[in-house]
């Protein structure tokens, strides 16, 4: 990460430590966010941040399903060769897509929890002004960013909850194959597979439609003034 010339070195090493602060939890959030203002480093900011964390988690998930499928594809159509190293790296697969998919979840939360507490305070300064029509201008400009928001995190969601129904099949064929790795097996998979396949397809299209939708708002966020 480079410093800014226009940032002082404190100021900087303060925006990397609480930058390397976990996200997504709760308790923390609160403090973690009002240290951030304090630095210059508002919650739009943040938001903006998190969004990009989630639109870079989803890319990351979307890969490693990619991959669980293909391996898996090997496995089934497995032709000689080590069967159990083929077998290892299915896993293995697995595994991976697993961790991305609860990274998602974490990401989404993140965004979630930041979003909230932006939209409370901003709706809370409303009544702080006393020029009408800035105040105006400003409830125009919060009803867009939630709207645009709005639309933006159900596209996420409806990609995340796609995730599981694609994963708990492979689950489960990982499992069975753990104790039944024969040819007989693997004959018995190729529905399966075809099952897996079209649920993927639709996965990464909606994934894409939610990365497409996040890269909208971060846009739209860092193009207006704060």
């Amino acid at each position: 990460m480079r410093r800014p010339a226009e940032v002082p070195m404190s100021k900087f090493f303060m925006m990397v430590i609480l930058l390397a602060v976990p996200l997504g939890l709760s308790a923390c959030d609160t403090v973690y966010m009002a240290t951030m203002d304090k630095i210059g480093y508002a919650k739009r900011d943040i938001l903006s941040s998190r969004v990009k964390s989630a639109r870079d988690a989803q890319e990351d998930a979307k890969k490693d399903i990619q991959s669980a499928l293909e391996q898996f594809g090997n496995v089934v159509s497995y032709q000689g060769g080590d069967l159990e190293a083929t077998y290892k790296k299915l896993s293995g697969e697995l595994e991976s897509s697993e961790d991305s998919a609860e990274t998602v979840r974490k990401r989404i939360r993140d965004v979630e929890s930041v979003a909230d507490a932006l939209f409370s305070e901003w709706e809370t300064e409303l009544g702080q002004y006393s020029s009408a029509d800035l105040r105006r201008k400003s409830e125009a400009k919060l009803s867009q960013t939630k709207s645009r928001y709005k639309e933006m995190l159900g596209a996420m969601n409806r990609a995340e909850q796609r995730i599981d129904p694609v994963l708990k099949p492979l689950r489960d064929q990982v499992l069975y194959l753990k104790h039944n790795l024969n040819a007989r097996a693997l004959a018995a998979m190729k529905g399966e597979l075809v099952k897996v396949d079209a649920q993927v397809d639709r996965l990464v299209r909606d994934m894409n439609r939610s990365i497409a939708e996040a890269d909208k708002f971060i846009q739209a966020m860092e193009k207006e003034p704060a």
